[in-house]
């Protein structure tokens, strides 16, 4: 921490939107477009980043140190190109959701019934 930039650790629930992410070596790879949280266990999920190669997910083990002024990985550029891109948080909770496919055969059922009739 240095006294002279007033930089000082943060925690991730106020972390804003284009903040500056840097790698290991300390070169900016790009800046953080959204937070992921487990909110039931208040736990950081990862976080995803703009990169000139387009959005990439970035998961908590790999975020070293968030600051106000920015955010440090433990990889390095070439590591972080290699990152996959986010799915969004509708698509992972629809591929997820047992109640989707309930829905879905409940309205398969009733369309069989309507067709019987």
């Amino acid at each position: 921490m240095s006294e002279d930039t007033g930089e000082h650790a943060i925690s991730y629930k106020v972390l804003r939107r284009g903040t500056a992410v840097l790698d290991v070596h300390g070169i900016e790879v790009g800046s953080v477009r959204r937070v992921r949280e487990i909110a039931r266990e208040h736990l950081l999920d990862g976080i995803d980043i703009d990169t000139p190669d387009g959005t990439r997910f970035v998961d908590a083990p790999e975020v070293g140190r968030i600051t106000n002024l920015a955010v440090t990985l433990t990889i390095d550029a070439t590591e972080v190109a290699a990152l996959p891109a986010p799915e969004s948080a509708m698509a992972q909770r629809v591929k997820m959701s047992t109640t989707v496919r309930r829905a879905r055969r409940f309205g398969d059922s009733l369309r069989e019934r309507w067709d019987r009739r």
